[in-house]
């Protein structure tokens, strides 16, 4: 879909669609609404006089010009109650148009932009909403159907703005808003294509690409690569990996050393069976999504990329599967990792905190001032939080923890604070080892962060995304399946580092 801006009227766009909008309490249009209100001889508002055309939020209306404008169809989408408007009302204000002209076929669509008018939102801020949930709304894995299903394609989509003063703002905007939804696409993807497809190899192969489209630097690690870096804990989990272990490392500005550096760190198991600690086989194939902090590093290394960020941002990713192999680890080996802490092993399925504390260790020689790890580590934070509700976030450093909640805010990819207590780490001491891989059942998301948390030396946040990088439902601007989950809050939180 190709994203394009223009100074001009919305009703005299010569799209075969076009999107105004409309808030719950309006009676009288005005703005864009208005003007085309005016040009199709007062039908807006008689049709909201009728209470045919209410302004809920998410409902679209369809009307038919009948050559008053050169637009074939307008559509007036809902934005719902004007008090509280903000910039995820604008994305799912977006996004329930773009499923709409979708639907009827549309190929080249004109919009406003929604709440940079009345509502007061800044253009800027406003125009990246829209076009990161037109884009987002309008994705569909392409699944390795012989027939697939016939699905309308929108070719252009061209944001019209009146006020020339604010075309450069909205520009801005959409450059952000298209690169972002570049990075949270491929996280999708990766999270949706089988395991077979989208094997550490296939990671690595990604990480390439993006190395090589954006002029980042690039390590891909394998076994002797580990080994010689002592990293046991994540040898331990690829031991029965019929797949090779990839350790991939992506680098942004990695030569230099005048800008801050923030390492971010994903969690990469492409499958998940528990290893010997074998899971129950009912929906054993969601643990294709066991790589979804890996794919939202990779999504939001390709963000700053693209965006060309004035920071220096390494993306770790270790990534092997967890297989029940011969030679796979086993509950009660003690593994030695890359900082010399040895951890007694209780179970096998406790594998991405494994793969996790070794990159953490890798990820101090950068001196950085920040590190964010992401991981879809714990049914237990699902059981806290919910399923699709929030990720947890943990932190050593309440400043970094804040700036994380305030990107969370701001992309509505919502955190909730969690705690460090002292008695998850008495949870997982152990006879035989520093530590244990688990701590039983209960309190199972504190005591996986504070093990994370023997390999940090820096400030650094655990984001435990279970029960976020996979939905089995459709919302506003993410269809079933992979959500990229990450990608925009990190992107966020990037963008607005100080």
């Amino acid at each position: 879909m190709k994203i394009q801006t223009l100074q001009g009227t919305i009703e005299t766009a010569s799209a075969d669609t076009i999107i105004v909008n409309l808030f719950e309490d309006v009676v009288t249009p005005s703005g864009a609404t208005g003007a085309v209100d005016k040009a199709l001889h007062g039908l807006i508002s008689d049709l909201i006089a009728s209470g045919d055309l209410t302004g809920k939020l998410g409902d679209v209306a369809v009307l038919y010009p009948r050559g008053d404008i050169p637009a074939q169809r307008v559509l007036v989408v809902g934005m719902g109650k004007r008090e509280g408007y903000d910039l995820e009302g604008a994305r799912k204000t977006a996004a329930a148009a773009i499923k709409r002209a979708q639907e009827l076929k549309a190929k080249h669509v004109a919009t406003i932009v929604h709440g940079a008018g009345i509502a007061g939102l800044p253009a800027t801020a406003a125009a990246q909403a829209v076009v990161e949930a037109t884009l987002l709304a309008a994705y569909a894995y392409a699944a390795p159907k012989q027939s697939q299903e016939t699905r309308a394609t929108i070719e252009t989509v061209t944001i019209v703005e009146y006020d020339a003063a604010k075309l450069a703002d909205i520009e801005a905007g959409a450059r952000a808003g298209e690169a972002i939804a570049a990075g949270v696409i491929l996280a999708r993807d990766l999270v949706n294509m089988p395991p077979n497809v989208a094997t550490p190899s296939k990671l690595a192969d990604v990480a390439r690409q993006i190395a090589a489209a954006y002029g980042l630097d690039i390590v891909v690690g394998g076994r002797k690569w580990a080994a010689a870096r002592k990293m046991g804990a994540f040898l331990a989990v690829a031991q029965g990996a019929g797949e090779k272990p990839k350790f991939i490392v992506l680098e942004h500005n990695g030569n230099r050393d005048d800008l801050d550096t923030i390492v971010l760190v994903g969690k990469g198991i492409t499958f998940d069976t528990g290893g010997i600690s074998i899971k129950p086989s009912e929906k054993m194939g969601a643990m294709k999504s066991d790589m979804g902090g890996a794919a939202a590093v990779l999504g939001t290394m390709k963000v700053v990329g693209m965006l060309n960020l004035p920071l220096r941002v390494i993306g770790i990713t270790p990534c092997t599967e967890n297989m029940p192999d011969a030679i796979a680890y086993r509950p009660a080996d003690v593994i030695t990792a890359s900082n010399g802490k040895t951890i007694e092993i209780i179970s096998t399925d406790a594998e991405g905190r494994m793969v996790l504390a070794d990159a953490l260790v890798y990820a101090a020689q950068y001196n950085p001032k920040a590190v964010v790890d992401l991981a879809t580590l714990t049914g237990a934070c699902v059981i806290a939080l919910g399923q699709g509700v929030a990720a947890g976030v943990f932190s050593s450093d309440d400043p970094l923890r804040d700036t994380l909640l305030a990107a969370s805010a701001a992309s509505a990819e919502r955190l909730w604070p969690l705690p460090l207590y002292e008695d998850y780490r008495r949870a997982i001491d152990s006879d035989v080892a520093d530590m244990k891989n688990s701590g039983g059942r209960f309190g199972g998301v504190g005591t996986s962060a504070v093990f994370l948390q023997e390999f940090t030396s820096y400030p650094w946040a655990h984001l435990d995304i279970a029960g976020m990088a996979l939905s089995e439902k459709d919302a506003p601007y993410t269809p079933r399946g992979g959500t990229g989950f990450g990608v925009r809050l990190l992107a966020q939180w990037l963008r607005d580092w100080k």
